[in-house]
């Protein structure tokens, strides 16, 4: 941890996985939609490092011209069963609801398409702690990208900065923050010396929303 981080005026965080644990209905659909491309399916080890990119942005890559038929497939199958499968991260709902009251902006920037997005997090009743939930597809670029975090600050009166926060899980993540100038931070269960960070290190990292709860009440 550094000496002193600055003190945020806005957080933004990642969803899947950063919020949320999400990966049961991710790894079914993204299997569902291997085998029906005829691909080998993945473990849920290999699901969990595989997927980062934003489904518009990966699975050209991975089905070509047959990529549109590919999200429709994962689509169909994700939309079945998301929110019987959706759980807080632990600390996660407390965190949101002790900190929504502390004065910040709070939004998020996820790579999850954002109408599903956005139904999480009503499901959840997390709606109103955001001032902007985006998703994939909502800004013209997707994460790492800058577009999404401008868009998710747009109206807040707060600018992309060290004085935002940028909350995740992943190394692009990491690499959206320093992209948009904002302060990079880890929470989850890889620690900043996982090889995943290599390139894109955290500026401050956590194992738990508790003690990121307190840190961001003795700064605000």
């Amino acid at each position: 941890m550094i000496a002193r981080p600055p003190a945020p005026r806005a957080i933004l965080f990642d969803w899947d996985n950063t919020l949320v644990d999400s990966w049961p209905p991710i790894h079914a659909a993204m299997n569902a939609t291997l085998a029906a491309m005829g691909h080998p399916v993945w473990t849920l080890d290999e699901t969990r490092a595989r997927v980062r990119r934003s489904l518009r942005e990966a699975f050209p890559d991975m089905f070509g011209d047959r990529w549109e038929a590919a999200r429709d497939v994962f689509y169909d199958s994700f939309r079945d069963h998301h929110l019987e499968t959706l759980a807080a991260r632990p600390g996660a709902g407390e965190m949101l609801a002790g900190i929504a009251g502390q004065g910040l902006y709070l939004g998020v920037v996820s790579n999850k398409m954002g109408s599903y997005l956005r139904r999480e997090a009503a499901h959840l009743g997390w709606t109103d702690y955001f001032g902007r939930l985006v998703g994939a597809t909502d800004a013209p670029r997707d994460k790492p990208a800058v577009d999404p975090v401008a868009l998710a600050l747009a109206g807040s009166g707060v600018s992309p900065g060290p004085e935002v926060w940028f909350v995740g899980d992943t190394a692009i993540d990491m690499a959206c923050a320093r992209n948009a100038g904002c302060f990079a931070v880890l929470v989850g269960d890889l620690g900043p010396d996982a090889a995943e960070f290599v390139d894109q290190p955290p500026d401050l990292d956590f194992r738990d929303f508790t003690t990121f709860q307190e840190v961001v009440r003795g700064l605000v």
